[in-house]
């Protein structure tokens, strides 16, 4: 499967992959369809709450450190502004950077802008950025109202680049293009991939790109134990590391969902292979990609040395907390990649899969090679589950809890959390991705579970205090027959 850098957008993930936000049943199912082709996206009759994939493309950018960017969008869709300025200053603390504020501004789109336009307030901003950051890239990032109005932002950009002096890169994103979200870090590394990675003038053989998403650095040490050496892609980076992308020997990711388009898209474009197997999250899982990688970069014998190495260093630890977690049941609910994953990893530790739900389903990647395909490594090592696909529908997600209840809900993101927590569900929030990875990462989870289940006082606190939205009809009810339309 190619991408177009020729484009000046991304095509958005239901019709280049054929993603979908909406299904109830198996893992077994759900692979089984996406591979023969069959697979047919839901629609629902109603819809709560969902994300943006304006929001998406913006979270990787703005922790690009000498780049700034303007969101061309009325003020309100700067409400985030202030949690990815936190996490840019969290992840520096966490890598030892110079602490500094994300480089974030809005054009502040106002009605009679939607009226005749908003070029000149964009065209302000960008001056702004200029004078206020003295950036090396500036990303334009588009919203629904810039993208209603119509806004020509290539020429916009084209204009302004030579008075800036620096690269203007328009960021196709507006939230309406699609309903998967994730399309919106295809649209950030769209932009990057056509505007600022320059043809590799000296190779490397040592340096490995991670497409990650804000983790702890973890891979310094475990890829340094092998003589690579670790970029990260793309927060924390410098506009002059990612022009130097294509001088890699291999990129890798964390999260098929996160770097699906700029992995096809540095080997396509600039030569640099990517390293197609399933996430690193538990014993099956690190032992594909780290062999994936040194096939890669030609060091299959260190591969194999580590790999013994670190499960003999974890066995008598692992051995214990299966113990400690025997009959114990997890519930999932994150993103796609991400969300697989985790799965394997909680049966790796012993417990037994209630149910989970990831935000999107993509049925094949960028690549289409089937080796980095995690859903089918979940089903394929670990066997069939109850899974669901639901873009953070709050009542869905509370209704499968209530049914499920199980010992433990572990979530990746803030807005989901709550739902287990007010149903007196212990309930385990983990931002950094980093954590799970490897073989160490079976050790803190297993941790953190069996921490979080042995200490429910807070949680059932919380739940005696707390007086849910839903009524006990919607309990009752059974999730199948949503979205059927006899409710609504």
């Amino acid at each position: 499967m190619s991408i177009h850098l020729t484009d000046k957008e991304a095509e958005i993930r239901e019709s280049r992959l054929g993603s979908i936000t909406n299904f109830r049943g198996g893992a077994r199912e759900l692979c089984m369809k996406s591979q023969a082709g069959t697979l047919v996206n839901e629609e629902r009759r109603f819809t709560q709450c969902t994300s943006c994939s304006s929001t998406t493309a913006v979270c990787q950018l703005s922790m690009i450190q000498d780049a700034a960017v303007v969101n061309h969008a009325p003020l309100g869709c700067a409400g985030d502004f202030s949690s990815f300025n936190f996490t840019n200053r969290n992840g520096q603390v966490k890598r030892g950077m110079k602490l500094q504020n994300a480089h974030l501004l809005s054009s502040n789109l106002r009605e009679r802008d939607m009226i005749y336009g908003g070029a000149e307030r964009l065209k302000t901003a960008l001056r702004e950025a200029r004078d206020r950051f003295a950036p090396r890239a500036i990303f334009i990032t588009a919203s629904c109202s810039s993208g209603i109005i119509g806004d020509d932002l290539e020429s916009i950009a084209s204009e302004a680049e030579p008075g800036l002096g620096v690269p203007v890169v328009p960021i196709h994103c507006e939230g309406f293009r699609s309903g998967v979200w994730a399309t919106g870090f295809d649209a950030a590394y769209h932009g990057i991939l056509s505007k600022i990675v320059k043809p590799a003038q000296n190779k490397r053989q040592d340096l490995v790109q991670i497409v990650n998403f804000w983790g702890s650095d973890i891979f310094t040490n475990l890829l340094g134990r092998i003589g690579l050496k670790v970029n990260y892609l793309v927060p924390f980076a410098t506009i002059e590391q990612l022009e130097h992308l294509s001088e890699a020997a291999a990129i890798a990711q964390i999260c098929p969902t996160l770097g699906t388009y700029l992995g096809v898209g540095l080997e396509q474009d600039f030569g640099v292979p990517e390293v197609k197997a399933p996430p690193p999250y538990g014993i099956a899982g690190t032992d594909a990609w780290l062999r994936a990688l040194g096939r890669v970069v030609k060091r299959e014998k260190q591969v194999e040395a580590l790999i013994t190495e670190e499960k003999i260093r974890i066995g008598p630890e692992l051995d214990k907390l299966r113990e400690q977690l025997a009959g114990h049941s997890g519930f999932v609910g994150a993103g796609a990649g991400h969300g697989h994953g985790i799965l394997c990893l909680l049966q790796d530790l012993g417990l037994k899969v209630a149910g989970a739900c990831v935000w999107h389903h993509d049925p094949c990647l960028d690549s289409g090679d089937p080796e980095a395909d995690s859903l089918s490594h979940l089903v394929n090592n670990y066997g069939d589950m109850p899974f669901g696909v639901c873009n953070k529908q709050s009542f869905e997600m509370a209704n499968m809890l209530h049914h499920l209840h199980p010992d433990i809900f572990i979530v990746r993101h803030h807005g989901m959390a709550v739902w287990g927590a007010k149903l007196g569900i212990p309930t385990f929030l983990m931002g950094d991705e980093h954590f799970a990875v490897g073989y160490q990462g079976l050790l803190n989870y297993g941790h953190k579970i069996a921490d979080t289940i042995a200490n429910p006082a807070f949680i059932n606190n919380l739940a005696s205090h707390s007086r849910l939205p839903y009524k006990p009809w919607w309990f009752d009810s059974d999730l199948d027959a949503f979205p059927g339309g006899e409710w609504f």
